[in-house]
């Protein structure tokens, strides 16, 4: 199984002052270094080794990577760059990584499903057969609508759900966004409704392989879009499905993440069906190990939770579904001891019917306050450990903490300015306390994926958003209208469209 770092894969030290690269391209009349971008005079926040963050700093860009990053001062001059970037009364972050969002199946749906219906209606009654209702188009609006929240709201990269059926036009959506993502498809071989999505274990086993075979090197967006093995997970596979998607992902050295446990109802059946717990199970099958990302992981019991942190697997913690869909997390949920065990705990979004958004502030603040009041202990999970696990834990999760997470000399320049000329930032004293606590995505002015700016003054500049948002619209209705179903309104509307 495929080796992680256990904090954040730093390339270059947490030596104070200037970090820097080898052999630059320089200038042969004045003998500076050429880059494409500086970014200059911002508080840069550098989830490095050492959480330095550093006051009137640059960051030099070359290539999509951070070439060099340290006080302004002391690197006035020593850059040609193509472009500048003025970051004074900005904050500069790396981008956040979300481990767990539905993104092309739920955001051109949000708010279909009604708030009080139960985690099996939820899943099953609605979520399911939305899903199947979508077509080729329209699961490439709701990927790009989907980009475009988190984009503008400080996301550079996700881990998906597990797409419709519609790979290609998803990884197409995506990549004409701007974004960093890992995708598949929507795999099992229990469920045989919606009937769209029936897969024998052959069939399944296939359509991984053809995902990972087709996309596993990203080779249509540079990269930055790339499949790695998704299962729905629960309760939806076989034992050879679970032992074929291991396998695949050794072999394409890529991760496996499926959803488990959110509900008590995962245990009871694996109980009934194995006679052991979910966690226990698939570890006794080879399945888990540290490229592992098991989803929710609300309702797991002391030996669960002693594997995960074991074999060092990532948890992807969705707290404001766990709050909306009414899992019990804060009465049952183990996050704290996770993190304890060894686990690496990381933030997820989830979907657009259950999350309803994706702002990962939203979701990292939920992470700061819940375990605080769970455990009526202040000490739990600090603003400054919340964000870490907002950036470093959620590239660790998705195998690119050698890439993204930090800003730091090597790794891609996915960079996230806020604006700091708004109320919820000013006074600013505690950075961390303010990026968990204070700010949310509403203060993104720029975000950066390697090194492109895609989002510049709080606009998606990649792709039209009026016309996005518009065929959304169509969109949602169209799939509302094969699915035949109307949004349960509690309050009566007239002249809805």
């Amino acid at each position: 199984m495929t080796g992680r770092e256990s904090d954040g894969g730093s390339r270059s030290g947490p030596e104070p002052g200037v970090t820097r690269d080898s052999g630059p391209a320089r200038d042969p009349s004045t003998g500076a270094e050429r880059v494409d971008l500086v970014v200059e005079g911002g508080l840069v926040v550098t989830m490095d080794a050492a959480r330095r963050v550093l006051a009137d700093a640059t960051v030099a860009v070359r290539d999509g990577m951070v070439v060099a990053v340290g006080p302004s001062a002391d690197l006035a001059g020593q850059f040609v760059a193509t472009a500048r970037l003025d970051a004074r009364r900005r904050v500069v972050v790396p981008g956040l990584v979300n481990a767990h969002l539905h993104v092309s199946t739920e955001p051109i749906t949000r708010g279909v499903v009604p708030d009080d219906t139960s985690f099996e209606e939820n899943v099953f009654g609605w979520l399911s057969p939305l899903a199947a209702a979508l077509g080729e188009e329209d699961e490439r609006l709701s990927a790009q609508l989907g980009a475009a929240e988190c984009l503008r709201s400080g996301t550079t990269c996700f881990l998906d759900a597990g797409t419709g059926w519609h790979l290609d036009a998803v990884v197409d959506g995506l990549g004409e966004a701007g974004i960093r993502a890992q995708v598949g498809r929507r795999t099992w071989d229990r469920p045989a409704t919606p009937e769209k999505f029936r897969q024998t274990t052959s069939q399944a086993v296939a359509n991984l392989t053809d995902a990972l075979d087709r996309h596993g090197a990203g080779a249509a967006t540079d990269g930055r879009v790339r499949a790695t093995a998704i299962l729905v997970g629960h309760t939806t596979c076989t034992d050879d499905l679970w032992r074929a998607a291991r396998s695949l992902a050794d072999e394409h050295r890529v991760g496996l993440s499926f959803h488990m446990s959110p509900a008590p109802g995962d245990a009871r059946q694996f109980l009934a069906e194995t006679g052991e717990r979910p966690v226990v199970h698939l570890d006794r099958l080879g399945v888990l190990g540290d490229d592992v990302v098991l989803v929710h992981g609300v309702h797991l019991d002391d030996e669960e939770v002693r594997l995960l942190g074991e074999r060092g697997c990532s948890v992807a913690h969705c707290p404001t579904t766990a709050l909306k869909v009414a899992y019990g997390v804060s009465q049952v949920g183990r996050m704290p001891e996770l993190v304890a065990a060894g686990a690496n705990l990381c933030i997820g979004t989830d979907g657009a019917n259950a999350a309803n958004a994706a702002d990962l502030y939203r979701a990292a603040y939920l992470v700061a306050g819940l375990w605080k009041d769970a455990r009526r202990d202040p000490s739990v999970f600090p603003a400054a450990e919340v964000f870490a696990m907002a950036t470093r834990g959620g590239a660790r999760a998705l195998g690119l903490d050698h890439e993204i997470g930090s800003i730091e000399v090597g790794k891609r320049a996915d960079l996230v300015l806020h604006d700091r000329d708004r109320p919820e930032w000013t006074p600013l004293h505690d950075v961390a306390n303010q990026l968990v606590y204070s700010a949310d995505g509403r203060s993104v002015h720029t975000v950066l994926v390697d090194g492109r700016i895609v989002v510049d003054a709080g606009r998606l500049v990649t792709v039209d958003e009026e016309r996005l948002y518009a065929a959304a619209e169509v969109a949602a209705r169209r799939v509302l209208g094969r699915l035949g179903r109307r949004p349960v309104g509690r309050w009566p509307e007239r002249g809805a469209p």
